[in-house]
C-alpha cells in the first residue's frame, strides 16, 4: 500500500493515509484556525528550464482562495523538489516553465507515489514547455494518456464557473486554451493547462501590461476552482 501524504499543520508534520480524507473533512472550517493549516508548493526541477517562473503567481493565488474560498493556506509558498520526501507535505503542487524539464528514475517513481497517494500537480504551460513535459510525465505513468477534459467537467464548476472550459489569459500564437488531465482510476492526478497561462495571470497586477483586471480575474477564479477542486475531489 502506498503511504499516506502528510502535511505540516500548525508545526508539526501530519501523515494522511487515503487520498487526503481528512483534508477533505475539514476544508470548509481551515479558516477557523489562526495558525495557517497547509502550504502548496511549486515544482523544482532539473534540465534548465525556468521552474521558478511566475513569482508573484502562486501567493497572489493563496491569498484570493483565502479570501474567497476560506482556505488557510500559508501566504507564502514552498519550494520543493521532484525527488525529494518533503514533495509529500503538501497537498498540492505547480509546476511551470518555458523550457527544458528532466525527471530522473527517481524522481519520476517518487511524483507517481506522491500522486498516487492523494497528492494534486497542476502543469501550467508558460509557454514552450509542452514538448518537454509530456515525455516527463509518460515516465511517471507509461500506462496514461492526457485527456482533454469537457467544459462540463467538474474542474470548471467549482467555485467559480467556466461553462466554455479553460479561460484564455494570454495571446501567444492563436491556439485555442485547453485544460488536460491525467486520470487514474477515476481521479484527476495532474491537471494540465496549455495555451493559456493561468500563472502569468495570477501576477502582480502590471506585471503585463495588457493584462486587465477582467483578465486576471479570470486567472485567478480558475486557480482557485483547481485548488477546491484537488482538496474535495
Amino acid at each position: 500500500m502506498v503511504k499516506g501524504l502528510r502535511f505540516k499543520a500548525k508545526g508539526r508534520s501530519k501523515l494522511w493515509q487515503t487520498s487526503w480524507f481528512c483534508l477533505t473533512s475539514c476544508f470548509f472550517i481551515v479558516s477557523s484556525f489562526t495558525n495557517p493549516s497547509y502550504k502548496i508548493a511549486k515544482l523544482k526541477y532539473s534540465g534548465g528550464g525556468d521552474w521558478y517562473a511566475n513569482r508573484t503567481a502562486l501567493p497572489n493565488l493563496i491569498a484570493f482562495c483565502n479570501q474567497n474560498l476560506g482556505t488557510n493556506i500559508s501566504p507564502q509558498e514552498a519550494t520543493v523538489e521532484v525527488g525529494s520526501d518533503e514533495l509529500f507535505n503538501y497537498p498540492f503542487v505547480y509546476l511551470t516553465g518555458h523550457g527544458n524539464v528532466v525527471f530522473n528514475a527517481q524522481e519520476a517513481a517518487n511524483l507517481r507515489k506522491y500522486l498516487l497517494a492523494g497528492g494534486f500537480l497542476h502543469i501550467d504551460d508558460n509557454y514552450g514547455l509542452d514538448q518537454f513535459i509530456r515525455p516527463q510525465m509518460k515516465k511517471v505513468f507509461p500506462e496514461l494518456d492526457f485527456v482533454e477534459l469537457p467544459p462540463n467537467h467538474a474542474i470548471y464548476q467549482q467555485k467559480f464557473s467556466f461553462p466554455k472550459g479553460i479561460p484564455k489569459i494570454h495571446e501567444h500564437d492563436g491556439k485555442r486554451p485547453q485544460g488536460f488531465a491525467l486520470i487514474y482510476k477515476g481521479r484527476v492526478l495532474c491537471y494540465y493547462s496549455y495555451e493559456t497561462d493561468l500563472g502569468n495571470g495570477w501576477e502582480d497586477f502590471g506585471t503585463y501590461p495588457e493584462d486587465t483586471q477582467a483578465t486576471r480575474e479570470k486567472a485567478l477564479k480558475m486557480g482557485a476552482n483547481l485548488i477546491q477542486f484537488a482538496l474535495t475531489q
